[in-house]
């Protein structure tokens, strides 16, 4: 018997041994799901949260309660919506979760697409949180999402299956560019960064699609340069010129919290250089993240925790080009932002601002897209809900559109069984859009990101707008209307431009240059000919005369001296000669046209004014450097076939502005009244 009892004996100390080595495990597993947390790093802390129920022996439920509840607010975190189900169920189990928690249930319900499921639960909350606002409007969502689910829209949705990797894929940005460009954020393996802590993926990249000759998507690849690191690297827009990108980096760090920045890239030729850190604001607390420019380029957005907001993530805004690279910063406020989040903002170049958030009516589930429209006058935003199939009971966000169509591209977490593992779908609406696209540059130079554009149109239409930094806009049109576009920019003088929109409703993009001629140096007049050894204009050059007169016609308060020019080959003072005729049969031909005689000087120059080249030159002859003069000395130097081509550039005939003021003061040197109401005013006395 004594033998007996001492083996019983010990077994009892063993089993109490291993279950406090037990114990002590799932502490220490606990701490570091804690520590982990307190990072940012929820997949590791979900991990460790795990490792500690499964190291806590079944008796010990109120300690198993605890660690479940952590796990399922670590899974919630990082977007594993059917773990974090499964976890806040086990806390309601073992009596560990409060009403907070079980509302946080509620919404991964219906985040995981069970409605009804939710209602039942947030019914049973409105008894022990009567008066809680939190509840009674997770349960108006929950009872409008089952509505809303089974209704259609107009909207076609499908999966950018050509996108699609072994991960996540999301935050697609679409650029012009060669046919089309979409960027767009990556964990798939081929990603350069480790495993992440935070979502057990890989840290994101930026990766590109681009259409090839016949309009088909080519498969995606990581972006080529430096941009990507072994940071966390996603959500970034482009400029419309497509050379400089904002994205979102998150950088690793053992010590602290991962808070997101916004970084900032330019792009030469087809490589990225390496990206630099904007500083917002001084706060190096708070997160920023998922940069969106406005269509005007004029205000960066972004989500961030900053102080002063409603709760949650907010939407924000900062002046582009202050003292310091940015100027004002500005909350949205609460026609946009509520105690719950708002991210991913997105801009249509209508101007139309779209972003999701949790914290709206209605809401389906986790995140939702919205709309927004900015009244300028009273400077409120109205926001309305997108419809299904662009919303889903999963989150929906980051959203691109192709020019002023309303089609485009969004991530969504639907379809992917609740795992955290976005996907990209393209999106159409049925429409008929017709559009003009217009390009304002230098004439023989670059363009002029300073230009503003007056678009008048005969339904009442009456805008005046900016142009972006590569010098282009695009308006919608409506059938049947006819527009006058005036195009202007300081130090250029104005050029018009007409059309007439198609009577019927059919899609097309009307297209329109706007090459501004320059006051400060000499313009060529391109395609301007002459008989062989004469002043005779041929017929061929009636195109370009016509389009210098109204020119002069658009611009009545400028006097020009009209140049023509010879090569060097010849008798120099015969050359002299030829181009003083040349230069009054040009004159002669623009007053024919209504241009006022004292308007024009004709001047010729002859062989004594040889073409320096500029940049626009050498990009059409490589052979030529900027800056040169081709000079006789200069061209003999040249192969033959390279002295022809010096040699027509030679033979000319340019304008230049003499004066901007011509009509506008009377003979005693007043301003003449007619003159105030433009910009006569402001004009020097001649």
């Amino acid at each position: 018997m004594d033998r007996l009892l001492s083996i019983y004996i010990i077994g009892v100390l063993s089993l109490t041994v291993a279950a406090l080595s037990s114990c002590g495990s799932a502490e220490k597993s606990e701490r570091r799901g804690d520590a982990a947390w307190s990072l940012g790093e929820y997949a590791e802390a979900a991990g460790q949260y795990k490792r500690a129920y499964s190291q806590t022996p079944p008796k010990q439920k109120a300690l198993r309660g605890r660690i479940s509840l952590k796990m399922a607010r670590a899974y919630a975190h990082y977007g594993h919506t059917a773990r974090a189900v499964g976890s806040y169920r086990n806390a309601l189990r073992y009596h560990a979760a409060d009403s907070t928690a079980a509302l946080e249930l509620a919404r991964a319900l219906m985040k995981q697409g069970d409605p009804k499921a939710a209602e039942k639960l947030l019914l049973a909350l409105t008894d022990t949180m009567p008066h809680s606002s939190a509840v009674e409007q997770a349960l108006y969502n929950c009872r409008l999402a089952q509505r809303l689910l089974r209704e259609t829209s107009a909207y076609e949705v499908k999966a950018a299956t050509w996108l699609t990797g072994s991960r996540a894929d999301f935050c697609p940005a679409w650029v012009d560019d060669a046919g089309g460009l979409l960027y767009f954020t990556s964990t798939r393996p081929q990603a350069s960064g480790d495993i992440s802590l935070i979502t057990a993926t890989k840290n994101g990249d930026i990766f590109v699609s681009r259409k090839d000759e016949r309009g088909q998507w080519k498969a995606p690849e990581p972006v080529e340069g430096e941009l990507n690191t072994d940071f966390d690297e996603g959500a970034c827009v482009l400029t419309a010129d497509g050379k400089t990108m904002y994205l979102t980096v998150c950088r690793t760090d053992p010590q602290y919290p991962r808070m997101a920045e916004i970084w900032q890239a330019s792009r030469s030729d087809a490589k990225w250089g390496k990206p630099t850190q904007l500083k917002l604001t001084a706060d190096t607390l708070s997160s920023y993240a998922h940069p969106a420019l406005s269509p005007d380029g004029k205000w960066l957005y972004f989500t961030s925790d900053l102080p002063g907001g409603q709760g949650g993530l907010d939407l924000w805004r900062i002046e582009t080009g202050g003292g310091h690279g940015f100027g004002r910063l500005e909350n949205l406020g609460p026609d946009i932002n509520t105690p719950g989040n708002e991210c991913f903002p997105a801009f249509r170049p209508s101007g139309e601002l779209y972003f999701s958030s949790d914290g709206r009516t209605p809401c389906l589930g986790g995140l939702d897209l919205y709309r927004a429209a900015l009244d300028t006058l009273t400077e409120r935003w109205t926001v309305s809900h997108l419809p299904v199939p662009m919303n889903s009971s999963a989150d929906d966000f980051g959203i691109t559109f192709e020019g002023l169509h309303n089609r485009g591209y969004f991530s969504s977490g639907r379809s992917t069984g609740g795992r955290g593992w976005d996907r990209i779908y393209s999106f159409s609406y049925p429409e008929v859009l017709q559009t003009v696209k217009g390009w304002v540059y230098e004439q023989d130079g670059y363009e002029l990101p300073a230009a503003e554009v007056y678009m008048v149109g005969s339904d009442g239409t009456n805008e005046k707008f900016g142009v972006l930094s590569d010098g282009s806009f695009e308006k919608p049109l409506e059938p049947g209307v006819s527009y006058l576009f005036l195009a202007t920019c300081k130090g250029y003088l104005n050029v018009r431009a007409e059309l007439k929109a198609d009577s019927v409703p059919t899609e097309k993009q009307h297209v329109l240059q706007f090459p501004l001629p320059s006051v400060s140096v000499p313009v060529l007049v391109r395609n301007v000919f002459y008989a062989f050894d004469s002043a005779e204009l041929s017929e061929a050059s009636c195109e370009a005369l016509d389009r210098l007169a109204r020119m002069l016609h658009e611009n009545p308060h400028i006097t020009i001296e009209l140049a023509a020019h010879c090569d060097q080959r010849g008798n120099d003072d015969y050359n002299l000669r030829l181009s003083q005729r040349r230069a009054e049969s040009v004159v002669k031909y623009l007053t024919a046209q209504g241009i006022e005689p004292d308007r024009l000087t004709a001047r010729g120059y002859g062989e004594q004014v040889p073409k320096t080249v500029n940049r626009r030159l050498v990009e059409t002859h490589p052979f030529l450097h900027e800056g040169d003069s081709l000079t006789e000395a200069y061209i003999a130097k040249l192969p033959p076939e390279q002295q022809e081509v010096c040699h027509g550039l030679n033979r000319r005939t340019e304008f230049r502005v003499l004066r901007t003021t011509y009509g506008l003061f009377d003979e005693h040197g007043n301003l003449k009244p007619e003159a105030l109401g433009g910009q006569a005013s402001s004009l020097p006395k001649p």
